[in-house]
């Protein structure tokens, strides 16, 4: 297909390929399915890691198992903004610059560990 409409054609082609396939899986689960699919007991009950779940539905969390994710999240992600920096930093006219730029990332990065560890957020009791 060449010509100002073949790119058009080929996507049209490619949507009813899609299209057909939707329609194929589809049919295939109404044919392949039971008539009358049993319904055994504790089928529709909330699965609880394979226990019969116990209590009510509402728990507790703690904050700090949030606050350590969110840490772990915030310093694994700054932690790959170095692997440029360490890329770029042997670059002719990238070194006073790049050096001044990420000593200051380092000190922002410390203050925040430093403000955690002094807010007693990284003592697990």
């Amino acid at each position: 297909m060449t010509g100002y409409l073949g790119s058009y054609a080929t996507l049209g082609l490619l949507l009813l390929a899609g299209a057909g396939v939707f329609v194929a899986a589809f049919a295939a689960n109404r044919v392949l399915r039971p008539a009358a699919p049993a319904d055994p007991p504790g089928k529709r009950v909330s699965y609880e890691c394979g226990l019969d779940p116990v209590g009510e539905d509402w728990a507790q969390m703690q904050i700090r198992y949030y606050v350590f994710a969110y840490l772990y999240v915030l310093f694994a992600v700054e932690a790959v903004f170095l692997f440029p920096w360490a890329v770029i930093f042997d670059r002719p006219g990238f070194g006073a610059a790049t050096v001044v730029e990420m000593a200051i990332f380092v000190a922002v990065l410390a203050l925040g560990i430093l403000y955690a560890w002094r807010k007693n957020v990284l003592r697990w009791s």
